[in-house]
């Protein structure tokens, strides 16, 4: 199983210089699912990935249409969606993320897919932290006592040593929750920081299109796999960084991506159907 997940950054900055590398790149690594953030419903993630895949949109769009997408190779049978606005700090931004029931072929069966976008601003970790809660809670009571395959991806605006990342990675509890999703980054390059926001990509903090003049750097798009009492269900067996140099003096996005490979354990007997 091979998966990703890019902020597309909208249709700025030279959209159709990007739309080729992006279409270019995702063409390489030949993702079967895909996260996708700051893309507009109407057609723009189809754009960049092509035919062959099946597309879901969270309701929750931006004034101008960006929001959160997912794109699967395999049937979609269902797509919840979670409310983020946990508090008055998180209106305004379409902090959104979205379930869907993926009906992957065997061994890996029926298993869940997730985008999830949280609060951006570095001063909403409280957001992020509710946020992270609620969407793990949904997730466990989806799987139920099911033996199901989770992976989640997106754009989680915190860095690894931040609590909502931490919680989300098994290193603490939030709120009397607990939940363990093994890192896919981590779990490949252990501490290699491997910068997913960074003042190496000049679309992050040209005066045009970046705020950020100051940024100096953090990983902050994941893939996770989830874990249950010994580890996690999906053997993780590569991990990269995705869009991250320019060609001819153009990025892709504003955001490195991030792909792996994931595989069934050997001793694994597969999700329940």
């Amino acid at each position: 199983m091979r998966v990703a997940t890019l902020n597309v950054f909208g249709l700025r900055a030279n959209w159709p210089g990007r739309r080729a590398l992006m279409s270019a790149g995702f063409a390489r690594f030949r993702p079967d699912l895909v996260a996708l953030q700051e893309v507009v419903a109407n057609d723009q993630a189809r754009q960049v990935l092509g035919d062959g895949y099946e597309f879901a949109h969270h309701s929750e769009r931006e004034s101008n249409g960006e929001g959160i997408s997912l794109a699967s190779r395999w049937p979609i049978s269902a797509v919840h969606e979670v409310d983020l606005h946990l508090g008055p700090r998180a209106a305004g931004f379409a902090c959104s993320a979205m379930v869907a029931e993926i009906d992957a072929p065997g061994p890996v069966g029926r298993m869940l897919f997730v985008n999830h976008m949280p609060d951006w601003q570095l001063t909403h970790e409280a957001e992020r932290e509710r946020q992270a809660v609620a969407v793990a809670k949904f997730i466990e009571e989806l799987v139920g006592t099911t033996r199901r395959h989770v992976v989640v991806a997106g754009d989680f605006n915190a860095a690894p040593d931040a609590a909502s990342v931490r919680f989300w990675t098994g290193k603490q509890s939030l709120d009397n929750v607990s939940v363990c999703y093994r890192d896919a980054w981590a779990a490949i390059h252990g501490s290699d920081p491997g910068h997913t926001f960074t003042p190496e990509n000049t679309l992050t903090t040209t005066a045009e299109y970046g705020e950020w003049a100051t940024e100096l750097g953090r990983r902050i798009d994941y893939i996770l796999v989830r874990s249950t009492g010994h580890g996690p269900s999906l053997h993780i067996t590569e991990c990269r960084r995705l869009f991250d140099h320019p060609t001819e003096g153009v990025w892709p996005s504003d955001h490195f991506g991030v792909g792996a490979v994931l595989a069934i354990p050997a001793r694994s007997k597969g999700a329940d159907a």
